[in-house]
C-alpha cells in the first residue's frame, strides 16, 4: 500500500477516503476507522498546507477535497487508483459503506436502504 510511500497509515487513510468520496470531513474518516479525530485533522491540515488539498466550510464543518490547481494531484490520484483497486472488494465495501451525500430527491429506496 501507499502507506510506505507517504510515511504513515493516517496519510493513506485520508487520501483514500477523499479519493473515494470526493470530499470528506475529519470526523467521517475517523468514524470509519474507529480512531480519534485529532491525527486525522492534523494530516488533513498538512495536506492542505502542502497544496494537495483545499478545504471549505459547509455549515460549521470543514470539508476537504483535492486541490484542482495542484500539479501533484493528477499523478497522486493515479497512485491512489492503483491502491484503491488493490483493496479486496469486501474490505472496500466495509470501509466505504457509509453514505456521505443526501439521496437524490425522488430517487427510490432499494431494499430498504
Amino acid at each position: 500500500m501507499i502507506e510506505f510511500i507517504l510515511g504513515n497509515r493516517t496519510a493513506e487513510r485520508v487520501l483514500l477516503h477523499i479519493y473515494h468520496y470526493g470530499e470528506i470531513h475529519a470526523a467521517g474518516i475517523a468514524g470509519d476507522y474507529g480512531v480519534v479525530v485529532n491525527p486525522i485533522r492534523q494530516q488533513l491540515e498538512r495536506f492542505e498546507k502542502g497544496n494537495i488539498l483545499v478545504s471549505k466550510m459547509v455549515g460549521r464543518t470543514r470539508v476537504y477535497l483535492f486541490n484542482p490547481k495542484s500539479p501533484y494531484v493528477k499523478p497522486l490520484k493515479e497512485i491512489l487508483k492503483i491502491t484503491y483497486e488493490a483493496i479486496p472488494l469486501n474490505e472496500r465495501e466495509s470501509l466505504f459503506s457509509q453514505r456521505r451525500r443526501p439521496r437524490e430527491k425522488g430517487k427510490k429506496v432499494i431494499n430498504g436502504l
